[in-house]
């Protein structure tokens, strides 16, 4: 946890009320909250379920070196963990159902070659905004797709931070968690499965938890989310390539479709190819990008990506036009991990807002006052781009051949009202 006021009693709530014998469960609260009054509020919290009966632990550290990684590394040496042969993570906003750990469990119990189950998370919020619905889209992609396709084949997949059971003797093996880069649960799960362990995944094991419903928050956890990963591939590609453990198809899988693919060139590709070369070909008539490769294609990917989740089919142009906004963060991100620039590292925790919303309301010398303070909202880099995609929409609709004005509007829309900043919820100032 971090600063968790908004939903530090649901998260502490859940994980105490897991249906588990109580003399085999140890529930650890691991807060790094710099906020005295959170501080004294979580700890309460733990006091009152320790008088129920639950054997809880608060734990803090002196500073937040290695932020979670370091937070769970300390959390792994206490002297009652040698007692433990399993490990279950949440973050501060997951809420697993009571029957989670009888339903995860026994494929560990059962399976000693097994070294994670992996769970589904559900969102709570889905539906609190246009921004939350997209990102339902791609989460949802990405777990009833991705991890159930390569679990359902022994493939390797990536350790999604929470909602995930290891065994311990596996964490250990691998040589524990490490705060090199922001992507810990990547790291870990690489090192494991670079020394022979596998992972299972259960889609039908769901978790609740919360998405981004603000943008700023939504940015930084994509910077975080796109850096980690081409951060860890520079720093282990040769630990890979050199491994003798696993088979040579392994490697490929995981150095070329599991980063390369899907971690870097996809990001890079998306932003260049719509954002910037398709756009540049319409002031060179010599140059022509068959429809294939411009409209076929990546149409047939997108609606591969409604698969996931179908009640949101009607919003996949709405979807397309953010994913490749979000693409300029992105590609930046993806840089500087590979470059290891001065953001590598930066970590900026999500802000959670539970029940917040629901409770503020917003009248109108509020509003007056969001409205005030649009200026603080920009964000001159979409604003630029978007403005480079509508000129170039204009000259398409004059000159051109190929009607690629009818993306370059469209496209360009969907930069401006990202830079003008009016998208994902607005929290009201107190």
């Amino acid at each position: 946890m971090f600063n968790e006021r908004e939903v530090y009693q649901l998260s502490i709530g859940a994980v105490c009320g897991l249906s588990w014998p109580s003399d085999k469960l140890v529930v650890q609260v691991l807060d790094d909250s710099t906020d005295q009054v959170i501080k004294e509020m979580v700890r309460l919290e733990c006091e009152r379920w320790a008088r129920k009966g639950i054997n809880i632990t608060y734990q803090i550290r002196e500073d937040r070196k290695g932020y979670k990684a370091g937070a769970l590394r300390a959390g792994m040496r206490h002297a009652y963990v040698r007692d433990c042969e399993y490990v279950v993570i949440f973050d501060a906003d997951f809420q697993p159902d009571p029957d989670y750990l009888k339903r995860t469990i026994p494929y560990l119990v059962h399976n000693p070659e097994i070294a994670l189950v992996q769970a589904r998370w559900r969102f709570v919020n889905a539906d609190e905004c246009l921004m939350t619905r997209m990102q339902e889209m791609s989460l949802d992609y990405h777990f009833k797709v991705e991890q159930e396709a390569s679990s359902s084949v022994c493939a390797f997949f990536g350790f999604n931070g929470t909602a995930g059971v290891w065994r311990i003797a596996a964490i250990n093996e691998a040589g524990g968690w490490k705060d090199r880069t922001t992507v810990e649960d990547m790291d870990l799960a690489i090192r494991a499965s670079l020394k022979g362990w596998k992972f299972v995944y259960l889609g039908d094991v769901q978790v609740k938890s919360e998405l981004p419903s603000t943008f700023k928050a939504f940015r930084f956890q994509q910077h975080r989310w796109s850096c980690g990963p081409a951060n860890l591939f520079r720093k282990m590609l040769m630990e890979i390539v050199t491994n003798k453990k696993v088979t040579i198809w392994k490697k490929i899988h995981v150095i070329y479709n599991f980063f390369l693919i899907r971690k870097i060139i996809a990001h890079i590709i998306t932003f260049t190819f719509y954002c910037l070369i398709i756009p540049a070909t319409i002031f060179v008539p010599e140059v022509r990008i068959p429809k294939w490769g411009c409209v076929y294609l990546p149409s047939a990917i997108t609606l591969l990506n409604s698969v996931g989740t179908p009640r949101s089919f009607h919003l996949l142009f709405f979807w397309v036009a953010f994913e490749n906004v979000m693409s300029l963060h992105r590609s930046k991100a993806t840089l500087i991990g590979l470059l290891e620039a001065g953001r590598a590292n930066e970590w900026v925790v999500t802000a959670k807002l539970g029940s917040a919303m629901k409770m503020k309301t917003a009248n109108k010398a509020g509003l007056r006052k969001q409205f005030m303070r649009i200026w603080e909202r920009l964000h001159i880099t979409e604003l630029g781009v978007g403005t480079f995609l509508f000129s170039c929409g204009w000259y398409d609709l004059a000159y051109g051949r190929d009607h690629f004005y009818i993306y370059l509007f469209f496209q360009s829309v969907a930069f401006f009202i990202v830079g003008l900043g009016y998208v994902g919820t607005i929290v009201p100032q107190s």
